[in-house]
């Protein structure tokens, strides 16, 4: 008697109009949370990225959820801005500065924050999308810092704090409008971690542990 031959069982994927509708949550959610900070309405989300209250609910079965998933697109899209500019600049510090208008421009400093009062800070994907971004700012500090472009007594925590405070408007009052300061004020700051310092500069280099650690 013949054995029937196993059932061969396909890796369902994931449609392409789902996958559409995710990415325009994750675009609303971050354009809502910039404005108004974590508590915007789901509903006015869904509604700015055209889906269902249900879609949103399908996708992100919490607030939580969808937070995290917005703070680690837009940390994973800044990763993929340093590394372009690593690969494509052979000026070491304007690979730097490139790296710095594109944080602003993505509003990484406007989200992160939400990380400390919303969801787990030691979620994988959290931890994962951070450690990418730490260590390519590590790399473009350093590779600055090499070519004799960038002053040494700063670290990786000095340049996220600064790119913090210039560029992170409070949710709610205009932020949107607020960048043609941001940029203006962030290149001041670029020009002053240029080689050769001016000053000294009091206590030692910042790093992200130092932060975490606060």
């Amino acid at each position: 008697m013949q054995t029937a031959p196993p059932v061969q069982h396909k890796a369902t994927r994931p449609r392409a109009d789902a996958l559409r509708n995710r990415e325009r949550i994750v675009s609303a959610a971050r354009e809502m949370f910039t404005e108004f900070g974590p508590d915007a309405p789901l509903d006015e989300i869904a509604r700015r990225a055209g889906v269902g209250n249900a879609t949103v609910y399908r996708n992100f079965p919490d607030r939580d959820a969808l937070v995290r998933e917005v703070v680690c697109s837009v940390m994973d899209r800044t990763s993929e801005a340093a590394e372009l500019a690593l690969a494509e600049l052979a000026d070491a510090f304007g690979a730097l500065e490139r790296f710095v208008h594109v944080s602003a421009d993505e509003r990484i400093s406007a989200l992160c924050p939400m990380v400390l009062s919303t969801f787990d800070q030691n979620h994988p994907d959290l931890e994962a999308a951070r450690e990418r971004l730490e260590q390519i700012v590590d790399e473009l500090m350093d590779r600055a810092k090499a070519a004799g472009q960038m002053r040494t007594d700063v670290g990786v925590g000095d340049l996220m704090v600064a790119v913090a405070q210039l560029s992170r408007p409070p949710a709610g009052t205009g932020c949107v409008n607020a960048d043609r300061y941001v940029h203006r004020h962030l290149q001041l700051f670029l020009d002053g971690l240029r080689t050769p310092a001016r000053s000294d500069l009091p206590g030692t280099a910042v790093t992200m542990e130092d932060l975490r650690q606060a």
